[in-house]
């Protein structure tokens, strides 16, 4: 039905349009007619009334041939626009020469000039006929590059590409056509990404979800099959279905802080904050974790820095997942220290480590969600020998340093990974001052 509809309006606007060309081209008409009528009754000519009756009837059956043929056309009735634009000319050329040779045989000339004046005629309509073709053949051939980079692009093939030439319009048509290539390209390399994205987030989370599950079922099965019996073991088991529920937890946690980061749902509650403070209580709370692996955590703070503009609990998360990052891929009798620094309108906090460092070949995509230095690994050997990608949860999603580009981005700040030369890794991220009063 919608279809039937919009073939109607198109009917409709295409009769439309013809009636308003007839109407501008009758208004024109008439206009010349009255000028022409001016100039010949001025003259005091006896024949006047007759020579403008014979303009009023030519003027009516140019109107009536120019009219149908505009109709006729417009039903699809000619193939090529060449030939379209070539039988105007005709069209027209055959009405001024009618027009010519009736009123000249009528009202000016003999019948001895009436030859010469019939070549003459002939050979200005072989003119405008040759001239017609020509500019027929420079508008179609500029039309069959269109059409041809039209079909480029309707066979798949984005980078296709239009030379800007031609007239001013075709021109334009052309510009407009290489932007929406442009734009089109674009966005099927962004949709291509974001499907590799999408597979690579499939293949994590599922990978994530099914190591921590399958531990869980086989603990289980073993205390209910009584594989395990001795209290001992069951305890053991008991701990250890604690820590993977707790992984799957913090898995499931930052999925859903990703998705909310980037369908920008996420609201910050900007406020001065002292940098200092939040980086003592970050450490704290990590000292267990630290001890556990032989880390040592430090602090290398000035006393008189200023505030910052943040969201406390968003920035401690972001030093919480850095700090957890570096307690991880340190080994033991290894530190991890936390710097802060003015830079300008900013202040600039570092988490340097003692670990086995990234290689460089991994740095530029440290902050993909998912991302891991090498996919081969097991998520039980991420978590000991370490991966560059990997940091925020316990399971080793690799979706902590993601989460941490978003929240300091939101914040307006930077953040980046570089590879000291002392060794190591260094997670670096810039915070606003806050303004003071």
């Amino acid at each position: 039905m919608s279809a039937i509809t919009s073939l109607s309006s198109s009917r409709a606007q295409s009769v439309w349009g013809t009636l308003t060309l007839v109407a501008v081209a009758a208004a024109g008409a008439i206009a010349v007619a009255m000028l022409a009528a001016i100039f010949i009754l001025g003259m005091h000519r006896a024949d006047a009334v007759l020579l403008l009756q014979l303009l009023v009837v030519s003027a009516v059956v140019s109107l009536g041939i120019g009219g149908l043929f505009i109709r006729v056309s417009a039903g699809r009735r000619w193939g090529r626009l060449a030939a379209h634009l070539t039988a105007a000319h005709l069209v027209g050329a055959m009405v001024v020469l009618v027009n010519i040779v009736v009123t000249a045989v009528t009202m000016f000339i003999s019948s001895h000039d009436l030859a010469l004046l019939a070549l003459l005629l002939g050979y200005s309509v072989a003119i405008a006929l040759i001239f017609s073709a020509l500019v027929s053949r420079s508008i179609t051939s500029s039309l069959d590059v269109i059409q041809a980079g039209a079909g480029r692009m309707a066979a798949g093939d984005l980078s296709a590409r239009l030379d800007v030439g031609g007239t001013r319009e075709l021109a334009d048509v052309s510009i407009a056509f290489n932007m929406m290539a442009m734009r089109l390209e674009a966005a099927f390399a962004r949709q291509r990404e974001l499907e590799e994205m999408r597979q690579e987030l499939i293949a994590a989370v599922s990978h994530d979800l099914r190591t921590p599950l399958a531990s869980l079922r086989v603990m289980v099965e073993a205390i209910a099959d009584g594989v395990a019996d001795d209290p001992a073991t069951i305890r053991r088991y008991l701990r250890a279905m604690q820590h993977e529920t707790i992984s799957l937890g913090h898995l499931v946690d930052d999925l859903f802080e990703m998705a909310r980061l980037d369908a920008g749902q996420v609201t910050m509650r900007l406020a001065p904050n002292p940098i200092g403070t939040l980086v003592a209580e970050t450490l704290d709370g990590m000292s267990a974790q630290a001890q556990r692996s032989g880390v040592r955590l430090g602090a290398e703070l000035r006393d008189d820095l200023p505030p910052v503009l943040i969201d406390p609990d968003r920035i401690q998360r972001v030093l919480y997942n850095l700090v957890q990052n570096a307690i991880r891929h340190t080994p033991a009798d290894g530190s991890v220290v936390v710097e802060a620094l003015e830079r300008g309108p900013e202040i600039q906090i570092t988490v340097r480590d003692t670990g086995e460092g990234i290689p460089a070949g991994d740095l530029p995509r440290v902050f993909e969600q998912f991302y891991r230095g090498d996919k081969a690994r097991s998520r039980d050997a991420a978590s000991t020998s370490g991966e560059a990608g990997e940091a925020g949860t316990g399971a080793g999603a690799g979706l902590g340093l993601a989460i941490a580009r978003k929240l300091v981005e939101n914040h307006g700040g930077r953040i980046w990974a570089e590879q000291p030369a002392s060794g190591g890794t260094a997670f670096s991220f810039t915070l606003p001052k806050a303004e003071m009063s």
